[in-house]
């Protein structure tokens, strides 16, 4: 269900308020409905600036931190995009609209097969669920123009930033999953790594091998 054109108006300028200015990351989460990705009565919520809890201990990111970094991944129409971590689905959905083709992984069984199905439901046919372990990436689709993490890594994966293409952006965050930890881009040159830090962050942690 579609938000109330009030209520959408306040959305957008709490993600505005909140450090989302990119027009087309602003116009791709207004085309995507959050509340289908919420789960039971957290759907009430769907619309604040708030993470909000979802099936196999894992979070619907508030959508503040989703429009930063998309924002900051900066996906092209041409781009083929990786995103570790599928959960609810949200993010990939709001990649859909900005990229050509959004490959996402997850390593709960159950929440690959809920996303695909609100991902349908949409209509979003440009993007692939795949149920495996995201730390080891998906190297037969390798390489990508950009790669996202929506799971705290201790450091940026080798493996990962191997699969990015020259010239590629990776948006994740890093730190010890107990504490708060830092988003950073990383953009691949020819001439090595460049690493930015953009803010604070509470992710789940990025964990390897697929989940019962």
């Amino acid at each position: 269900m579609s938000p109330s054109p009030e209520k959408l108006m306040q959305y957008l300028l709490m993600l505005r308020n909140n450090g989302v200015t990119d027009q087309r990351v602003l116009h791709a989460m207004e085309l995507i409905p959050r509340d289908p990705f919420a789960t039971g009565s957290f759907q009430d919520r769907a619309y604040e600036d708030t993470a909000l809890p979802i099936a196999s201990g894992q979070t619907l990111s508030q959508p503040s931190v989703v429009g930063k970094m998309t924002q900051a991944l900066n996906p092209g129409p041409r781009d083929k995009v990786l995103e570790i971590g599928t959960g609810s689905g949200f993010q990939a959905a709001v990649l859909s609209q900005l990229a050509r083709r959004v490959y996402t992984v997850e390593r709960f069984a159950k929440l690959a097969q809920s996303a695909n199905k609100t991902l349908n439901n949409l209509g979003l046919v440009n993007v692939t669920v795949i149920t495996a372990d995201g730390s080891m990436g998906l190297p037969n689709q390798a390489p990508f123009d950009r790669i996202i993490l929506t799971a705290a890594a201790e450091d940026p994966p080798a493996n990962l930033l191997a699969q990015l293409k020259d010239g590629g952006i990776m948006v994740l965050p890093v730190g010890q999953s107990s504490t708060v930890q830092t988003l950073i881009k990383i953009t691949k040159t020819n001439s090595g790594l460049e690493y930015e830090e953009l803010q604070e962050v509470r992710f789940v942690p990025l964990i390897s091998g697929l989940a019962s």
